[in-house]
């Protein structure tokens, strides 16, 4: 590397520690959003891969930033990632309207809905926001965010009384009184209720921004909600909203048409050839760590100016 500094090796077991700082001099410790299934899948290897995600992750010190449910892929992710590295290593946001869907009652405690005098996307007191200086559109960049009305939640929230700060964007308002079911917070980490799924992605991106080196998305087995978040996610990197990596995880060829699509779309002219490397693909979640570790932004991405026209 240029800056003479060393990268850290992905381990699956014991923590990662670099020899010495990151060339940024950055102290933020990276975060992932993993896209997947609220479905454990016919096969158990999509599980497995689930286990096997999180255990690296533990290992190499990375938070997740995930859809919030506590089913499927998703449930599996985030408590295997909790039991290793703690609550604080998992952010959840979810929809109000999937809450009662995407869970496991088994773990549901009930927890009262706060409302917000401001968008849940602008950056808590101190924040110095989305390190995309003048390319991220105005509902994500620091201090752009509209005052809108919202309703949103963090289970953690309540640890507000016990001396520690309400997450971001959550304020200390009295309730109006509204309960839901959400995620106990010892064993799934912070999930946040968000009023609807423009919210929910938004956030979700704003969250890996912030992050450290190697922050990125990261996208699972999963159905029509996960290939859309993962197509959004990309549209975004080739429109120059952000510049953090995406990588698909392979698993036992479950993404194998949808690479063939891209080929067929960038042979046929309707994505650009550089484009085609927006999106990386690992068959191991150590490659797949590795791979947003190393990823550079294409010279193809459109060099847009979001928010300021």
């Amino acid at each position: 590397m240029d800056s003479g500094r060393s990268t850290p090796n992905v381990q699956a077991s014991g923590v990662s520690t670099p020899t010495t700082a990151p060339a940024d001099g950055s102290t933020k410790g990276a975060r992932i959003c993993v896209y997947c299934g609220a479905s454990p899948g016919s096969k158990p290897e999509h599980m497995e891969m689930a286990r096997s995600l999180a255990r690296v992750m533990a290992a190499n010190n990375i938070g997740l930033v995930y859809g919030g449910g506590t089913v499927g892929l998703m449930g599996e992710l985030a408590k295997t990632l909790v039991s290793l590295s703690g609550p604080e290593s998992v952010r959840g946001i979810i929809p109000e309207a999937l809450v009662k869907y995407e869970r496991d009652d088994t773990y549901a405690s009930t927890a009262t809905l706060t409302t917000l005098s401001t968008n849940p996307l602008a950056p808590a007191a101190g924040s110095t926001g989305v390190p995309v200086s003048g390319n991220t559109p105005s509902s994500l960049r620091n201090g752009a965010a509209e005052t809108t009305p919202a309703a949103e939640h963090t289970n953690g929230a309540s640890s507000s009384a016990k001396g520690k700060s309400p997450p971001d964007g959550i304020t200390g308002e009295d309730p109006p009184g509204k309960t839901l079911p959400v995620p106990t917070e010892s064993i799934y980490g912070l999930t946040t209720v968000v009023k609807d799924m423009h919210t929910r992605k938004a956030l979700m991106a704003k969250l890996v921004m912030e992050g450290g080196p190697g922050s990125g998305f990261l996208a699972m087995s999963g159905g029509y909600g996960t290939l859309e978040e993962l197509l959004e996610t990309c549209t975004w990197s080739q429109l120059g909203i952000h510049d953090k990596p995406i990588c698909v995880l392979n698993v036992n060829g479950f993404f194998d048409g949808l690479i063939g699509w891209i080929d067929k779309a960038v042979s046929e002219g309707f994505i650009r050839e550089g484009n085609k490397n927006i999106m990386s693909y690992a068959e191991t979640v150590e490659d797949a760590v590795l791979k947003l570790r190393e990823y550079k932004v294409p010279d193809s991405v459109f060099k847009l100016q979001w928010g300021t026209q």
